[in-house]
């Protein structure tokens, strides 16, 4: 049985616009987190919403900083 070769599900060609476009839209959510801690009053916060917020801008980044090095040239 012949093994097939494995391919990335996305294009290669794709790799800098997913980068700047996930990078872009996670410092976006991370400034709205910010904005949201500097004006906010202690007691009107809501931890769910930053944990939310957080996970959201966490995962954004961390794909588009994975997209940027695939755009790059370093596998990982």
């Amino acid at each position: 049985m012949a093994q097939k070769a494995i391919t990335s599900p996305v294009p290669i060609s794709w790799y800098p616009t997913l980068a700047v476009l996930m990078l872009a839209v996670g410092l976006v959510i991370t400034a709205s987190f910010f904005i949201y801690e500097a004006t906010s009053s202690r007691r009107s916060r809501s931890l769910a919403k930053e944990l939310f917020t957080g996970a959201v801008a966490s995962i954004f980044l961390g794909f588009g900083s994975l997209f940027l090095l695939l755009s790059c040239g370093v596998y990982v």
